[in-house]
């Protein structure tokens, strides 16, 4: 039996008075919502599809997944129509479920608009949805590069949403779980803010879902929080029995490769980490407040893992007499990886680098986002109020603006702060009036 732990984080940051987003974490049912639309429509639609969709999900399939999305697009097509001061809401909807398919339990995800899916597995970060936005077809089409996508001023413009239309394309895929995957479900509040690495770094070194959630929604609006952040975590505690199933499977393997050629065959282990068990937490919601193609995505098995099939292992290689040869080459090695330690260790904290760190800049020592096992540390706190920092510069030190020395680092400040100091001119000196012999004014007449 596969088990789920979800936890959940949402805020409205730290520029718009409310917050259209709306979360379900359940037991076996997880979705975020984006609203759009304004005059409190758009919370409305993210409410009214995220209450359809629990409703209509009665079918533990991917297909009634897919279904529970239409309907969730049809409760709010149907409501704007009704409401003439409703009329163009919409929502973003990611959602993701337990469902059986056959005889196996899967995860079934469903996305439309630009709220995001990932899968984080074995310490990577893969992004499983699609944005349905005006710049991400254009990177698509190779129009636009990823950098030019997250400065482009139409990135917030959304192509696919819930109750734009009568009928709607819903993407969906099918994932395998495994113990100690995650899943992340997200509004574009997060994934506009925090970049994928860091992202990856908090889900690595939190363990509680409820940590990570809540880390990630304070690190979107530490850097800058320009709209709504909401975060859901879900995280596969256990899997039925799968990894040793397909550890199983190529232990089976291993013994007959031994037995059938006469030699020693390595064997394959599949190693996973695992979360603490979930404590049975009841589901939990957000703040209150025709039929058409569906895409199906299937994810490839794990190549080390397959849940089905066989993978025949590699004959071991015989046994070799230990030689000066054999020193020499290990030697050699060995250096390489001390060169390669030590060229990382450099590179991941050699630097500095100046960020806005809330309403002032910080310097750190490190890389913006950590680099593999090294996070930045702080070493100077609070050297510049934001507000004092030009405008030209306000984007550098928000992503961190590094440098090669602490020196540089205190120099780069420097310079900042003498962007914005003014010199008071001295006011000119007037010379006294002179004094003019007395004429005689005639009065104007004024004008009609």
């Amino acid at each position: 039996m596969t088990v789920l732990r979800g936890a959940a984080a949402t805020d409205v940051g730290r520029v718009r008075t409310g917050n259209e987003d709306r979360y379900l974490a359940g037991e076996s049912l997880f979705a975020v919502a984006d609203g759009v639309g304004g005059h409190q429509a758009g919370e409305v639609a993210a409410q009214t599809a995220i209450e359809q969709l629990e409703k209509s999900f009665t079918s533990r399939t991917t297909e009634g997944l897919v279904d529970a999305v239409h309907e969730a697009n049809a409760a709010v097509w149907n409501l704007a129509q009704q409401h003439a001061e409703k009329r163009g809401m919409g929502t973003t909807l990611t959602a993701l479920a337990l469902v059986n398919d056959g005889d196996e339990e899967q995860l079934a995800l469903c996305n439309v608009g630009d709220s995001r899916g990932y899968l984080f597995q074995r310490g990577d970060l893969m992004q499983v949805t699609e944005d349905h936005s005006l710049v991400e077809e254009l990177v698509r089409e190779g129009q636009l590069t990823h950098e030019e996508a997250q400065v482009h001023p139409q990135r917030s413009i959304i192509t696919r949403a819930l109750g734009m239309e009568r009928e709607i394309d819903v993407d969906a895929w099918t994932l395998t779980p495994y113990a100690g995957d995650r899943i992340l479900l997200c509004s574009d509040g997060l994934s506009n803010e925090v970049g994928a690495d860091r992202i990856a770094a908090i889900l690595r070194q939190l363990a509680d879902p409820q940590d990570a959630a809540r880390e990630l929604v304070r690190q979107a609006r530490a850097n800058g929080g320009n709209d709504n952040i909401t975060v859901v975590v879900v995280d596969i505690v256990d899997d039925g029995g799968k990894a040793e199933e397909a550890s199983a499977a190529l232990a089976a393997d291993t013994a007959d490769a031994a037995d059938a050629d006469g030699e020693e065959a390595a064997g394959a282990s599949l190693e996973r980490s695992r979360p603490p068990t979930a404590g049975g937490e009841p589901p939990r919601r957000g703040p209150a407040g025709g039929a058409t193609a569906t895409a199906v995505r299937t994810r490839p098995p794990d190549a080390a893992a397959p849940p089905g099939g066989r993978a025949r292992p590699p004959r071991a290689p015989r046994a070799r007499r230990f030689t000066w040869r054999v020193a020499l080459f290990l030697a050699l090695i060995l250096g390489v990886l001390v060169v390669v330690a030590a060229t990382v260790t450099w590179y991941g904290r050699g630097a500095y680098f100046v960020k806005a760190d809330g309403e002032a800049l910080s310097i750190y020592k490190g890389r913006p986002g950590g680099f593999l096992w090294f996070q930045p540390t702080k070493v100077k706190d609070q050297v510049l109020p934001l507000s004092q920092v030009p405008a030209a510069s306000i984007q550098a030190v928000r992503e961190g603006k590094v440098t090669g020395s602490l020196a540089a680092a205190d120099r780069y400040v420097n310079n900042l702060r003498d962007q914005t100091t003014t010199t008071v001119p001295t006011p000119p000196t007037t010379a006294p009036p002179t004094t003019a012999p007395p004429t005689t004014a005639a009065a104007k007449t004024p004008p009609p």
